[in-house]
């Protein structure tokens, strides 16, 4: 599930700075291209989890929920801040003792050093 989420190609007209899955929910940081709309990308996403979820595991029907919520972050240097919050979710929640110890999540800077 990990590479779907993380593949590029889910998420078109925009890109994923973080991620975390957790038992009952999914927390993204997203930023939208100019010609993004969020509905559609979020829209789009779901669809092509869900789609490569259900043909590796054999099972059919929905995955995600049908709706979404959102906050805008209009200040670049907040997206750091609002991604070591989002991935801290699971240490919050007791289900790691330390991230590195969560396999479902993870952010543009551990893999692009020209987000440093």
């Amino acid at each position: 599930m990990s590479r779907l989420v993380s593949e590029p190609s889910t998420w078109p007209k925009a890109r994923l700075m973080a991620w975390v899955l957790m038992p009952d929910h999914w927390h993204g940081l997203l930023v939208l291209e100019c010609s993004g709309e969020l509905s559609k990308v979020v829209g789009q996403a779901k669809g092509a989890t869900a789609s490569s979820f259900n043909l590796m595991t054999g099972r059919t029907g929905a995955l995600w929920s049908r709706g979404f919520h959102d906050r805008a972050i209009r200040n670049d240097e907040c997206l750091r801040a609002v991604a070591r919050y989002l991935v801290g979710n699971p240490l919050r929640a007791g289900l790691a003792d330390r991230a590195g110890n969560y396999p479902f999540w993870d952010a543009a800077w551990l893999t692009d050093t020209s987000l440093l």
